[in-house]
């Protein structure tokens, strides 16, 4: 997904508790936010498991969520007169920092 789409979602969550990001993008109807959510339930459970048990989501908050751009596939479409257009596929790298209130 290009980074442009999924910064409009980041930027809704970006700042708040894990618990009240999470509801607030499986509401939402965008295809990023539910590559947010996978993203972001996995660093909520790396955090337990860097913790070594069992970490309160509500304790958790996002300090730093990135979209940065990643390779673009790029191919061309034929259109009339001997032309053609360039189709640029873009990509992103997501990456979510989460820490709990005391940091």
């Amino acid at each position: 997904m290009s980074p442009r789409k999924m910064r409009a979602v980041a930027n809704l969550v970006r700042g708040e508790r894990v618990e009240q990001a999470l509801g607030v993008l499986r509401l939402m109807p965008k295809k990023a936010a539910q590559i947010i959510v996978k993203a972001l339930e996995s660093a909520t459970a790396n955090a337990g498991d860097k913790s070594g048990g069992e970490v309160d989501a509500d304790a958790l908050v996002i300090k730093q969520i990135s979209i940065d751009g990643g390779p673009v596939v790029k191919r061309w479409m034929p259109r009339s007169m001997g032309r053609a257009n360039r189709i640029n596929h873009r990509s992103s790298h997501l990456t979510v920092v989460v820490s709990d209130d005391r940091n």
